[in-house]
Order: structure tokens, then C-alpha cells, then sequence
């Protein structure tokens, strides 16, 4: 394959690309696109509105006008639809708590330097668990899952299945779907006894508590309880070192009855590792967050999976949007 060109412009916009990031980040925390979803405003009252000075917020403004996610409109500014869609707190589709996630991500991403000629990371996992890191860590996460597990679940055969393991589930937003897909299904989500009321609230509002309850436990270092015939384990691998991931597997093997069927959900990699692009970078990210932490390619998790007694890994095609793919395997 040919080298990129990369033209000096382009290489000053990826150099320059987090400017983009700052302001919808700004925007975001400043919440300023709810009083803009369904009315037009001038600065003057938006300023007044969220508590910001006229002067700073017209130049964020226009900044967010010229990305396209705010439109002007006679003296005043609304949404454009995208963002009423998506950044408005009023918005079943709002995707707020992640974008305050990678907010919280970004001062570790500023000493990457010093991850890489250290190989340790340069931020506490979940930042020394402090309650709003956490929080937006969490509901971004469900943010995500709501967005693509409506269409996601409906492409992944789960007939016959009666009993999920959702690994690491957090709010439950992939239990919950799949429950409501799958009538015949009940779902028990494992995760850190921190996460419980998250994961309660969301049960309780798609009124699942019937077939839907969560379980406390730390899958690295207690035994998991119950017995399933589907496990679903959702961006949890990649927070672990390949000892952790052998661990993890075969605790899932453990619990799984046999015939049953576990389905990796994560960011894979190539198998030479050098791309796709966001997994090539979210693997940085778990260097600047964990000790062992890292993208794994389809090869790496197919051997892992083997080592842990599971049969046929293959990869599933159920057509995502993102970069994610769904790996499943039998045991």
C-alpha cells in the first residue's frame, strides 16, 4: 500500500482538531444547546440563561454556527437538528455524558509523552473513584448502548436462550434490550456494587425488574454466581492485560452452561495492530488509564478464547454503526 500524503495543511488540522473538541466540550458542560432545541434566542438571553458572559459565549457561538450545530436564525441562534437530537438534555437520544467522559479524558491525553517513555498510565482508573467521573463514565457508557442496541440486538440470534450474563454490564442498557427482543430472556447484570442504582434506574424505567436484576461483584477477584446459556461481555475486555482477559474468560466458561454462547463486544484491532484507526487510538487511551489495558486484534482474542475452552470464535457481521465488532464463541 502506498504511503498517505500528507500535506502540511493537513497535518496542521489534525494538529489544530482539538479546538473543535474544546468547544463542543464547553458547549456541552455549559448546557448550552437545551435552551436552544425547541426556541430561538438571542446572546443576550442565552447568556442569561446558562450564566456566561455575552462577549465569551457570542464567540462560542459563532464557532458552533460555523461546525454546523447551532443555527442563526434572524437576530438570534437556535439548534440545528442534529443537535437538539443529540446535545439537548431533553433529547431521549442525548449523548452528553460521554462527551463529558472524553472531557475527563483529555488531561491524561495531554501527557501521552509521558505514558509512552514510561509504559505506565497517568491517570487513576476511574479517576480515584470520584462520584462525577464515575457518573459520566457510567451514563456515557449506557448513552452509547442506547443508541446501538436497539439495532443491534434485533441481528444477533439469541432464540432458545433463556438466561444472559451481562459481564461488566454497568446500567444494564444491553440486558434491558436484549430482554425486550428476546420475550422468552432473563438477564443478570454483573458489575461493581457502586453501579447498582444506575443500573436499577434503568431497569425500572423500561419496567423489567421482572426479568431484569443486577448483581454486585468484582469478576477479577470473586467467584461469579448463577448459571447462563448466553454471556455478553461489552467493552470489558479491552480494560484488561491478557493474564486479566484469561481470567475473565475463563470465568465466563465457568458459569456458562455447555452449548452456551459468549459474545464479545469491543473495539478490535487488525491483526498486525496497526489499524483500524479508532482502535489503534483507544488503545492508547487504555495505556494512559490502565496498567495492562489495550485493543486486542480478532487473532490475539480468538487464541485467548481458545486457551479458556471456548470453541469456533468467529466474528459477527450485524452491520454496526461506530467501530465496534462482536465476536462470538461456544463452549
Amino acid at each position: 500500500m502506498d504511503d498517505r500524503i500528507w500535506p502540511p495543511q493537513a497535518l496542521l488540522e489534525v494538529s489544530n482538531g482539538y479546538w473543535q473538541t474544546c468547544a463542543l466540550h464547553a458547549a456541552v458542560k455549559l448546557d448550552l444547546f437545551s435552551p436552544l432545541d425547541d426556541q430561538v434566542l438571542c446572546v443576550e438571553d442565552l447568556a442569561a440563561a446558562i450564566g456566561a458572559d455575552r462577549d465569551g459565549l457570542e464567540r462560542l457561538v459563532n464557532a458552533l454556527v460555523a461546525m454546523g450545530l447551532l443555527r442563526k436564525v434572524d437576530r438570534g441562534v437556535t439548534c440545528a437538528s442534529s443537535a437538539a437530537a443529540f446535545l439537548s438534555r431533553r433529547s431521549c437520544r442525548y449523548l452528553g455524558h460521554i462527551i463529558l467522559h472524553h472531557h475527563q479524558l483529555m488531561e491524561s491525553w495531554n501527557h501521552l509523552d509521558i505514558a509512552v517513555t514510561s509504559g505506565r498510565p497517568v491517570r487513576a482508573r476511574y479517576a480515584g473513584d470520584d462520584p462525577q467521573w464515575r457518573k459520566n463514565f457510567l451514563l456515557g457508557m449506557s448513552d452509547m448502548a442506547m443508541l446501538l442496541a436497539p439495532e443491534m440486538v434485533g441481528k444477533i440470534d439469541l432464540g432458545g436462550r433463556r438466561r444472559l450474563l451481562d459481564l461488566g454490564g454497568g446500567t444494564g442498557a444491553w440486558a434491558v434490550h436484549f430482554c425486550r427482543k428476546n420475550s422468552g430472556l432473563e438477564a443478570i447484570v454483573y458489575d461493581l456494587p457502586p453501579t447498582r442504582p444506575f443500573a436499577e434506574q434503568t431497569i425500572a424505567r423500561f419496567e423489567l425488574e421482572d426479568r431484569v436484576s443486577f448483581v454486585a461483584g468484582d469478576f477479577l477477584e470473586t467467584k461469579i454466581t448463577g448459571r447462563y446459556d448466553v454471556a455478553w461481555l461489552s467493552h470489558v475486555l479491552h480494560g484488561e492485560g491478557p493474564q486479566e482477559v484469561r481470567t475473565i474468560l475463563k470465568k465466563t466458561a465457568s458459569v456458562l452452561e455447555p452449548g452456551g454462547l459468549l459474545l464479545i463486544h469491543e473495539f478490535v484491532l487488525d491483526d498486525d495492530l496497526s489499524g483500524p484507526l479508532f482502535p489503534a487510538l483507544f488503545s492508547l487511551n487504555m495505556l494512559l488509564g490502565t496498567s495492562e489495558g489495550r485493543a486486542y486484534s480478532s487473532r490475539q482474542l480468538f487464541e485467548l478464547l481458545r486457551e479458556a475452552g471456548f470453541r469456533k470464535p468467529r466474528r459477527l457481521s450485524p452491520g454496526l454503526p461506530g467501530p465496534s465488532t462482536v465476536i462470538a464463541a461456544t463452549i
